[in-house]
């Protein structure tokens, strides 16, 4: 039996680890098997993007997207791809349309999708939308160091180009990001008991 492959998308700071972690938690004690993961993901390609985030090195735009799907099909393939097929639910914070609403800034759209063509698709998207000016205050307290994607004019035009993108996987569902995080937790427990 096909596990299911849900997927949370935000801005920086709009609490999408929290409720990823609290769905991945809330199911385990239903005694279902759910796995969290994420992108970029723990392994090298995924440290090389996240030392790149952190100034640590430097690159151009497309070579970070070239690293970000390579990344992706890596994760896929040792990963999501195999626990899906054992049945469990993989609940993964970040996916396709992280790259295209972040890359979305400085390269064509049409240049990541093309590189991101042939990924599955997930069964459910959660994009847990909240304001710029939250997610700034909630970063500033609970980081060190601020990421290159974390200015606010910045966060305003990223979630622009989700709400923009908000129909390219179908099963795409909007949550309000701005409420208590248990509140949001119980509306997406609904959203995922509502899976076929």
């Amino acid at each position: 039996m096909q596990g299911k492959f849900i997927c949370f998308e935000g801005l920086d700071g709009s609490g999408i680890t929290t409720q990823a972690t609290l769905l991945r938690n809330s199911l385990t004690e239903e005694d279902k098997e759910a796995v969290l993961t994420k992108e970029p993901s723990d392994g090298l390609i995924g440290g090389t993007i996240k030392a790149c985030l952190r100034h640590e090195w430097k690159t151009d735009q497309l070579t970070l997207q070239m690293l970000f799907a390579a990344d992706r099909s890596h994760h896929l393939a040792t990963e999501i791809e195999p626990a899906l097929k054992k049945g469990k639910t993989i609940i993964c914070d970040r996916y396709v349309l992280s790259s295209l609403a972040f890359g979305g800034m400085s390269l064509s759209v049409d240049a990541i999708k093309q590189l991101n063509t042939h990924f599955r698709k997930p069964h459910l998207t959660i994009f847990v939308d909240t304001q710029p000016k939250i997610c700034i205050q909630r970063m500033k307290k609970a980081r060190h160091h601020v990421e290159m994607f974390e200015e606010e004019q910045k966060l305003v035009q990223i979630r622009n180009n989700y709400l923009g993108l908000k129909n390219f996987f179908p099963n795409t569902v909007v949550v309000d990001g701005n409420k208590k995080p248990e509140e949001i937790h119980a509306e997406i427990r609904k959203i995922v008991k509502g899976l076929p």
